[in-house]
């Protein structure tokens, strides 16, 4: 059952719990041991008292109750002389009582527990004895072999401290008890109202508001908590501001084709066209349609990503092989383009990665030097290996990247100012999470006049390395030539 008042009324009766647990506790120690030093100190000074009047008391018998008086005076305690009848078992017989009735009891003590310990140890005995609902310092002093002096002084006095103590105890405890109801609540009250204040921002966040800072002052835990939840807010709203950016260049990328091919189809439809130009048109129409199953393609492999479901093998690749699998396969858009396409492959260029993955990135870097550079640029693919490291690397000999736009090329949809619009701008940023996902990396190094991307993975072990070589090849616009 949830408590009225929550966290603020749990945390006022824990701190009241506290008290009177701490209180209790000191009551528990105090009073017993306040108890016991009073009748201590009381049975001491009694018993400095009774041994020397003790040791005074007359041989003749018939004196004795004379002197018992006179040791009452002296001593303002009820005192009796007792001849021992018998040691085993002790029996005593009362011969003086200086308050054999009116001043005090008229029981012999005969019975006494502390003198008949006295007969049985033939030492000098104290003890605290209650009789009748009252409380007795008793002290019994032998006296020879057949006599014990029993002293009993009442111990009301000594206790009288002890009970008053004790009351001042009890109302300290419910003073401070109160007092801990007060300020429990006020400083629960202070803390949860700067809980509730989180949770406000918290169903704030939940609900999509980012734009009002979370702000406490405190230095406390609850303070450290709320600069967490500021960060994290911080932190969602960039993540959706990101999303919303995502959303609309996915949306612009996929936009743009699909207009393009709605107004061919449009065109297809509509018009007398001779055979030239819908065959052009068709061929347009067919590079959209790949452009869109790319952008479908990359777009699917980021989610997989971000989700952490796209999974890579672990195998052995030779990058050398990649090198020249991705020459082959993109001479025809070096030729195009007018580029000088050169390839270097090192025999010992093994990884341990995905294939089509190091594949797709290798692509996505030689894709991106052949689009993003001038016509008779040279572009060089090598590979090669470094200790227990592999690099596949693209340098070319462009204009160079500017130093606030090189980190920013790996940004999703994002495209250098003043570049060539190609692509959707997704390709080198797959590229580094594809590489971080196979533990390696994708570096980038640019300065006026050459620009290196690296794709950096850990080194396996040749299969085939007997099968495999170092190889050189350079093709040129309008035709190429190998070099072996």
């Amino acid at each position: 059952m949830r408590l009225p008042g929550g966290i603020r009324v749990r945390i006022a009766l824990v701190l009241v719990a506290i008290v009177a647990g701490a209180l209790g506790t000191a009551y528990l120690i105090v009073v017993p041991s306040l108890e016991r030093r009073l009748v201590d100190a009381r049975l001491s000074e009694l018993e400095d008292l009774a041994v020397p009047l003790a040791a005074s008391l007359p041989g003749s018998r018939f004196e004795w109750p004379e002197t018992v008086e006179r040791f009452d005076v002296a001593t303002n305690t009820r005192v009796v002389a007792f001849d021992v009848v018998s040691r085993t078992p002790p029996a005593l017989l009362a011969l003086a009582d200086s308050r054999p009735s009116g001043r005090g009891r008229t029981r012999t003590l005969a019975d006494d527990e502390v003198a008949r310990r006295a007969v049985t140890t033939g030492e000098v005995e104290r003890g605290r004895v209650v009789s009748d609902m009252q409380d007795y310092a008793d002290v019994a002093v032998p006296k020879g072999q057949d006599v014990i002096l029993l002293f009993r002084a009442p111990l009301a006095d000594s206790l009288a401290t002890v009970q008053l103590v004790k009351r001042r105890l009890l109302l300290a405890t419910g003073f401070a008890l109160v007092l801990a109801l007060v300020l429990g609540l006020t400083a629960a009250g202070m803390l949860a109202s700067r809980l509730r204040r989180l949770e406000t921002a918290a169903e704030r966040i939940a609900g999509g508001d980012f734009d009002v800072p979370i702000v406490d002052h405190g230095d406390d835990e609850i303070g450290q908590l709320a600069h967490a939840f500021d960060r994290m807010r911080v932190q969602l709203a960039q993540l959706d501001d990101a999303r919303k950016e995502f959303v609309a260049n996915a949306s612009h990328e996929l936009r743009t084709p699909i207009f393009s091919l709605g107004g061919f189809l449009e065109l297809l439809a509509d018009e007398e066209l001779d055979d030239e130009t819908r065959t052009r048109f068709l061929a347009t129409m067919q590079e959209q349609v790949e452009r869109l199953a790319k952008l479908s393609t990359d777009l699917l492999d980021l989610s997989r990503v971000d989700a952490g479901q796209l999974r890579v093998a672990a195998e052995d690749v030779d990058l050398a092989e990649v090198a020249r699998s991705l020459a082959a396969e993109l001479e025809h858009l070096a030729a195009g383009s007018g580029h000088v396409l050169e390839t270097h492959g090192d025999g010992d260029a093994w990884v341990l990665a995905d294939e089509e993955r190091v594949a797709q990135i290798g692509r996505a870097l030689l894709v991106n030097a052949l689009v993003h550079t001038p016509p008779g640029t040279r572009v060089r693919l090598a590979a090669c290996r470094r200790g227990d490291r592999a690099e596949l690397t693209v340098a070319d000999d462009g204009p160079g990247i500017p130093a606030a736009q090189r980190e920013a090329v790996f940004e999703r949809f994002y495209r250098v100012e003043g570049g060539k619009a190609s692509g959707s701008g997704l390709g080198l940023a797959i590229a580094r999470e594809l590489a971080r996902l196979m533990g390696g990396s994708v570096r980038l190094e640019s300065a006026p006049g050459r620009t290196l991307l690296t794709l950096d993975l850990p080194a396996g072990t040749s299969r085939s390395r007997a099968h495999a070589g170092s190889f050189s090849r350079e093709n040129a616009a309008g035709g190429g030539r190998a070099e072996g």
